[in-house]
């Protein structure tokens, strides 16, 4: 059954900025890199390009600690520096007691981003939990993947590796398995976002870019995009701000409607906009970091 909510987040606001004539404005790009920097983590790579690594982030106690896999966004582009801003909610999730693995890939612009790198990066990230798991005392039963924007796409794409075509060299049958997917304003229909997406992301060109329709045409978006054959069966969330106009919440209402599944939760946060969803200042928080905790439940 569909599971579709408005959840507001403004409830925490002050209660001024709810009385106010106008809603305040939402969090930009620009607000986030003006922060303070959060570093922590342990640096580990998964593969020998300089963007193949990842820092693991470990709660305290001795674990055996339940994983998020957690994908940053930046339009697939290598000169959109997005990393670093998955690392407040990483610290946030890991001190609530979940290992948090952020990892960094390929992108645009870099060598060997775009098709397949891109999605082979991740691909090998992904796997790289195994690895991990006995030094860090992490519990293979309880992975789940998030991703924000590009990182959103790449998130439910990751969680789908074993549904690919078979003859595609993305396909993987024994792909690390996950509880559940949260996808936060992802663009988890690539086809639908180059008909119709907003120009933040360099439009229509970004996307062809990425899954290398200029050799591989029509076919280019079967193995790229969840889009084209969405998974029913995964426990997947997809979660919007209404304020959003990187990502619509139009395009994650498209994506449910075909998406249909026991497993399927849309969560559209009141007020809040693109970037409030990665924000543990926000109050989108409490909802996001309570849905996370929920798809790392057997």
């Amino acid at each position: 059954m569909r599971t579709c909510l408005l959840v507001s987040a403004l409830l925490l606001s002050a209660s001024v900025s709810a009385l106010a004539a106008d809603p305040p404005p939402v969090l930009t790009y620009k607000d986030l890199q003006a922060r303070p920097k959060v570093t922590g983590g342990v640096r580990v790579a998964y593969g020998k390009d300089a963007q193949q690594f990842g820092d693991l982030w470990l709660p305290a106690g001795a674990g055996p600690h339940p994983v998020l896999v957690l994908i940053h966004g930046g339009c697939w582009l290598g000169d959109v520096p997005a990393f670093e801003l998955m690392n407040p909610m990483a610290k946030a999730l890991s001190d609530a007691g979940i290992a948090v693995w952020n990892i960094e890939y390929r992108r645009l612009g870099q060598a060997g981003g775009g098709y397949p790198g891109t999605f082979q990066d991740v691909s090998a990230a992904m796997e790289q939990v195994r690895t991990l798991a006995g030094p860090h005392k992490l519990d293979l039963t309880r992975v789940a993947v998030a991703g924000h924007s590009a990182g959103g796409h790449l998130a439910v794409w990751a969680a789908g590796r074993a549904l690919l075509p078979k003859g595609s060299p993305l396909y993987k049958a024994d792909a690390l398995p996950v509880t559940g997917v949260v996808s936060l304003a992802g663009i988890v229909d690539l086809r639908d976002y180059r008909a119709r997406g907003p120009a933040a992301c360099g439009g229509p060109e970004t996307v062809d870019k990425l899954i290398g329709a200029a050799t591989r045409g029509e076919a280019a978006f079967a193995d790229t995009s969840p889009g084209e054959a969405p998974a029913k069966s995964l426990s997947l969330t997809l979660v919007s701000g209404t304020r959003d106009i990187i990502v619509p919440p139009t395009f994650a209402q498209a994506y449910g409607a075909k998406a249909l599944g026991p497993g399927l939760r849309e969560l559209e946060i009141d007020g809040a906009g693109h970037f409030e969803l990665i924000d543990p200042q926000s109050g989108a928080w409490p909802v996001i970091q309570a849905e996370i905790r929920d798809r790392l439940r057997r």
